[in-house]
């Protein structure tokens, strides 16, 4: 089925239109030759061009595919002015524009000789390991060239501009000396150009060589002596599933590691004072296979998670990034994994019975550690209004109707909540809405909309005016802030990030609750909000909320550690008896219907806990889907912890026996390696696992 484009699609076929019609037009007007019609036209195509790179940056990857890059464009924009002004000069002969024709010539070459560079220069700031949080500076670094010399299309649009702009004033007076000047002006930005990149070619002025860098990551390695670490793998939309395990492998009683594979995801991770580290290459990630480090825990699966699992000398503990009753959550993949920890009883059963070759005896409940930031119930509502979190997750990969309920029924929710005056929505959708059907996006966008037009509809007292807010968003700004230029490149990134204050985290930790409790206080009691950034929090909504309406998702199962009333929309077309059984998160639901007519009744048990009857439920589903509240979660990750890094450290010392040479009498063998030993070198198992 055909669908009608959106709005970027309109708008990038619309900028690629009037482009294409600048040049038809300057084309036109050079063999005319018509002098107005050849400025107009120029002027306007370097004007959209412009546009470009500041608005419409997919328009000249669109371009490109076409063979039409920003250096043929270029060069043809340029032709066309020298076409007019020959057309224009015939009296004079072609002569004339001979030497501007080839100082027009030398200004492209010079361009293809500074990409040259430029490339070459980026290979040398491409280094095998990037870090952060690590002190780096035995490595040379140093800030990027600046970002115009390492963008071909920017540059040339720039260094060429006073050549196109001569010509076009040669071509309206007649006048060859301005086509001159313009051409030696960019000419001489050109050689500067290439001066600046050339200078970063000296050896005192390159970053550390890839036998070095490798050499100083090992003796790093071996120094920090990591225990533990966080392996992921993935792109910014998913971040937030190794954000939820950085407080609780920061707190863990070992040297923390965060193992990454994408260059772009170093600077991405949330604030931590646990080191990061990461190895692209393969080789490059091979070399932990010589280190310390004992467990690595997986918070989602990548293509690129089999290439870990080839160490040896690593356990790994698939942990999820949240548990629901859906496929993914016990996803085959998961007996790749030595162990994988869930949160409690409810899992080790999904497991058992998706029959995925996950075995029982591999699976240890560790709770979920995040959820110490939710607050428990505490009541019914005792303000004016009964705040109602609206969190839907997306529509997923496999087009199953009851994945989302946006499409089906989050526009009759939202209506249904809006109708009642002493409700204020909370409207949260997943980050990916919309990713995978149009449909889905779509609804979000008509949904947003519902929630504004409400709140225009709707008016109230509102809090004083305080300076609060925006001094607690400069202060977490400041922790926050990568502290580096927009044209920095990995190196100076690494280079800004080298070694945190100390006890960052904590500060970070501290001032996000300042800013959520200042954040919620600003807002009146009344309104209506559209939650989309990441900060406030999905567990800082759980706490201002008083009910929760969602799908079969992990959200459900977190929600549940606040003990609050919640609902599940069934959009899949199950009856209510079928929709339970599935799906046993549900239990202790509300089951909403697409249309639904259920929400003022749900409405009725938040405001009249004597008529809710499903609190009992609620706690008993808590205690299957999260486990016992005493010992602690934390306290559970890290007994998980500790024992799979003395299963490592049991492994690494029988084969280590095994591999050994027979001794011959009077033969002295090596010593034992430092990797099989704790960090007082007595051997013991687990040791490596002791405090900092």
């Amino acid at each position: 089925m055909l669908r009608a484009p959106g709005r970027p699609a309109l708008a990038t076929l619309l900028t690629a239109s009037v482009l294409a019609a600048a040049y038809a037009v300057q084309a036109v007007a050079a063999l005319a030759p018509h002098v107005p019609l050849l400025l107009a036209a120029t002027a306007l195509s370097l004007a959209v061009e412009g546009v470009l790179y500041r608005w419409q940056r997919g328009v000249p990857a669109l371009f490109a595919k076409a063979h039409a890059d920003v250096t043929v464009r270029h060069v043809l924009r340029d032709l066309l002015l020298v076409v007019g002004l020959l057309r224009l000069g015939e009296q004079h002969g072609e002569t004339q524009y001979a030497p501007l024709l080839a100082g027009l010539l030398l200004c492209y070459a010079l361009h293809c000789a500074i990409q040259a560079v430029s490339v070459l220069v980026r290979r040398t700031r491409t280094l095998p390991v990037v870090t952060r949080n690590i002190d780096a500076s035995a490595l040379r670094l140093s800030p990027a060239p600046p970002a115009l010399l390492r963008r071909p299309g920017h540059r040339l649009l720039v260094f060429g501009l006073p050549a196109t702009a001569g010509l076009t004033a040669t071509a309206v007076t007649d006048d060859a000396r301005c086509a001159a000047a313009g051409i030696a002006l960019s000419l001489t930005l050109a050689l500067g150009g290439l001066a600046v990149l050339s200078l970063r070619l000296l050896p005192g002025r390159r970053p550390a060589g890839e036998q070095e860098v490798l050499a100083w990551f090992d003796a790093w390695l071996a120094e920090y002596r990591p225990t533990v670490g966080l392996y992921f793998s993935g792109g910014p939309s998913s971040v937030y599933q190794a954000g939820m395990w950085l407080e609780p492998l920061a707190r863990l009683d070992g040297r923390p590691l965060i193992v990454l594979r994408e260059r772009h995801m170093v600077s991405r991770i949330p604030a931590t004072d646990v080191p990061i580290v990461c190895l692209p290459k393969v080789p490059t990630l091979m070399r932990l296979e010589h280190s310390t480090l004992q467990v690595l825990i997986h918070p989602s699966n990548s293509g690129k998670t089999s290439q870990v699992l080839r160490i040896p000398t690593i356990k790994h503990a698939f942990v999820n990034h949240g548990e629901s009753d859906k496929l993914s959550s016990c996803n085959p993949y998961a007996k790749a994994y030595d162990e994988v920890w869930v949160a409690g009883p409810a899992a080790r059963e999904r497991y058992a019975l998706a029959e995925v070759g996950v075995e029982d005896k591999d699976v240890v409940e560790i709770g979920r550690p995040q959820l110490d930031a939710v607050r428990p119930y505490a009541g019914p509502p005792t303000g004016t209004y009964v705040t109602v979190l609206y969190a839907p997750t997306w529509e997923g990969w496999d087009g199953n109707p009851g994945n989302t309920s946006v499409i089906a029924a989050g526009e009759h929710l939202v209506r249904a909540l809006l109708a009642d005056p002493g409700v204020r929505l909370l409207y949260k959708p997943h980050p990916l809405t919309g990713s995978v059907d149009p449909r889905a996006g779509a609804a979000d966008r008509r949904i947003r909309e519902m929630v504004r037009a409400a709140n225009r509809a709707r008016s109230g007292p509102r809090p004083a005016p305080s300076k609060e807010p925006a001094a607690r968003t400069a202060e977490l700004d400041r922790l926050t802030a990568a502290g580096f230029r927009e044209g920095a490149d990995h190196v100076e990134r690494m280079l800004v990030q080298s070694a945190p204050p100390a006890g960052r985290a904590e500060a970070v930790a501290r001032a996000t609750e300042a800013w959520e409790a200042a954040y919620w206080a600003s807002l009146p009691e009344w309104e209506h909000q559209v939650v989309v950034d990441a900060r406030p929090s999905l567990y800082s909504c759980f706490n201002v909320a008083d009910l929760l309406i969602s799908d079969v998702s992990s959200v459900i199962s977190d929600f549940l550690a606040s003990g609050k009333p919640y609902a599940v929309t069934n959009t899949g077309g199950l009856t209510e008896e079928t929709f339970r059984a599935r799906f046993p998160t549900v239990a202790a639901a509300t089951v909403l219907t697409p249309d639904a007519t259920g929400v003022p009744a749900l409405l009725e048990t938040v405001r009249h806990p004597e008529k809710d009857g499903l609190a009992e439920e609620r706690a008993t589903l808590r205690l299957r889907l999260l486990g016992p509240s005493e010992p602690s979660s934390q306290e559970r990750f890290a007994e998980a912890v500790r024992a799979l890094g003395a299963e490592a450290h049991r492994h690494r010392t029988r084969v280590t026996a095994r591999s050994a040479p027979t001794p011959v009498p009077g033969q002295r063998l090596p010593a034992p390696s430092a990797a099989l030993v704790g960090p007082a070198g007595d051997g013991a198992p687990g040791s490596a696992l002791a405090g900092r």
